[in-house]
């Protein structure tokens, strides 16, 4: 199959995409290539509570499943190096739109901001570990107060083993 790119993204390129809701993203990436055999999509949630909140999720994962995707749910995105299903695996790209810790508090909750960064610095410690030797972490953040709070300086991001290429 001929490789077809979209954005960062190639149809040639193992790609994980983790913290997946209704699967929206994932199935444009499978659409745009053609196929999904490379791809590797995750999610929290279990796969009823997934049609309980999104309504399309059922049809995008059929979607996703006939284009050869892999969905894999009840990934915890701080401890997937481990996952059973994941953790023999490497990938060029990962993929994390828009982590969120839940709703516990407000967005600009001191308390609310901890859980959100703590579970960007689980993800990165877990990632690093899955990419292969030229692979990449991309992680698409809300770029509005209060969503950006606590995320001003990304440079001490380094302390993890992950470098700060670009903001895109």
């Amino acid at each position: 199959m001929e490789k077809k790119s979209i954005s960062h993204y190639s149809s040639s390129q193992k790609i994980l995409l983790v913290g997946e809701g209704d699967f929206s993203f994932s199935l444009c990436l499978a659409r745009a290539f053609g196929t999904a055999k490379n791809m590797v999509a995750t999610t929290l949630d279990t796969r009823g509570s997934l049609m309980v909140k999104y309504a399309s999720a059922s049809e995008n994962m059929k979607e996703l499943e006939v284009l050869g995707c892999t969905i894999v749910n009840e990934v915890d995105a701080t401890k997937m190096a481990e996952h059973p299903l994941l953790k023999h695996q490497k990938f060029d790209r990962i993929i994390y739109n828009f982590p969120h810790a839940g709703f516990v508090g407000r967005e600009n909750c001191i308390f609310q901001i901890e859980l959100h960064k703590n579970l960007v610095r689980g993800f990165l410690q877990n990632a690093k570990r899955m990419l292969t030797f030229f692979g990449e972490i991309h992680i698409t953040h809300k770029t509005k107060h209060p969503y950006t709070l606590g995320y001003q300086d990304v440079s001490k991001w380094g302390e993890l083993g992950v470098r700060w290429r670009r903001r895109v």
